[in-house]
């Protein structure tokens, strides 16, 4: 057996697997930037989140509202 004759046999055919599922892991694995997420929400939509999870209570909700709508 000859696994150096030209064919895609051997390690080659191994490194060709690597190199596509590294392709595949960079260009189709979805990722979330951290940083990109706050900068792109503004800040009645962080106040909406905050109260939705139960951070904050009606009342701080409604006062933090009016002080954002108001600026």
């Amino acid at each position: 057996m000859h696994f150096f004759d030209g064919h895609f046999g051997g390690m080659h055919f191994v490194w060709w697997i690597i190199w596509l599922i590294l392709l595949i892991w960079i260009f189709f694995v979805p990722y979330d930037i951290p940083y990109k997420k706050s900068k792109n929400e503004d800040p009645l939509g962080i106040l909406k989140k905050r109260f939705a999870k139960g951070e904050i209570t009606k009342e701080e909700y409604e006062e933090s509202k009016k002080i954002l709508k108001s600026k």
